[in-house]
């Protein structure tokens, strides 16, 4: 059976709109801090941190880049002004200080100029600042409970949403924060070890049975912004998804006082509940 070449074509007509509508709709996922289809550089920031982590890597990669020229080129000039043809007598050189010293020197003084950067931007990650709120994640076996402990006893769990998209990252209830606040993040494990990773605030810290690690993040966009599980955790370890939904602070003042009575008393009340409390 063949196609004719009108049918073949309004099929790749069709497959070129299918790509173009992926490609938008991948920059739509990006700038509220969801990944997108054939995506190679890192996440759209969302935090002063995650702005300095991108910094790092452009700086890094630059120097990369050059290192790996420089080689190139130097091998390609070995090869041909040394090779055999060229030099049917070769050079019985053994030393040269010169080259020793540069070839030492050079490396040292390029390690020193990633490390200052790179210690800068580690404390800044561990130093964590005063905080406006805190919260604590929980990792369980395979989901997320969240506790408010600055708020009352606000806490709920939250699971993978099996109906609503994105895929594999949307949660039923979703971590709430305010924008332009300082927020600390105190992390533990109940079971295993899980991992707490936010791509666009530029957070990733492991949730430890019987030990609280500390992270934060200040966000500076509202919207929603997704990260998943980053330990390996058990069989569903590809399925507890993180969802963060940064709104002002007077929608998270109005969603505070909700939570405070949906959530207080046994903590199994979701956040779909509050939010129909508001309605």
């Amino acid at each position: 059976m063949t196609m004719s070449r009108g049918k073949i074509g309004r099929q790749l007509l069709g497959l070129a709109a299918i790509g173009i509508a992926l490609a938008v709709g991948g920059v739509a996922y990006a700038e509220v801090g969801q990944p997108k289809p054939w995506e190679m550089t890192m996440q759209a920031s969302a935090s002063p941190v995650m702005d300095n982590i991108e910094w790092f890597h452009t700086f890094l990669l630059w120097i990369i880049t050059s290192i790996t020229v420089l080689v190139m080129v130097l091998l390609i000039w070995v090869m041909v002004k040394f090779n055999s043809k060229s030099n049917p007598v070769p050079s019985r050189t053994t030393h040269n200080t010169l080259i020793e010293v540069i070839w030492t020197i050079v490396p040292v003084m390029i390690l020193v100029g990633i490390a200052i950067p790179s210690f800068r931007l580690l404390f800044e990650q561990t130093d964590i600042p005063k905080a406006d709120l805190t919260i604590k994640a929980t990792g369980k076996q395979w989901y997320w409970t969240y506790t408010y402990p600055d708020n009352g006893k606000i806490e709920f769990d939250s699971l993978m949403a099996q109906d609503k998209p994105p895929r594999l990252l949307a949660v039923d209830n979703e971590l709430v924060v305010p924008v332009n606040k300082v927020i600390r993040v105190q992390v533990t494990g109940a079971d295993v070890i899980h991992a707490f990773a936010v791509p666009a605030f530029g957070i990733k810290i492991d949730a430890i049975p019987g030990r609280l690690n500390e992270t934060w993040f200040k966000a500076t966009k509202t919207g929603m912004f997704y990260g998943q599980c980053s330990e390996l955790c058990g069989k569903d370890h590809a399925f507890m998804p993180i969802a963060v939904h940064v709104v002002s602070d007077q929608e998270f003042a109005t969603w505070l006082e909700v939570a405070k009575k949906k959530f207080a008393s046994s903590g199994t009340d979701t956040y779909a509940v509050a939010q129909a409390g508001q309605q």
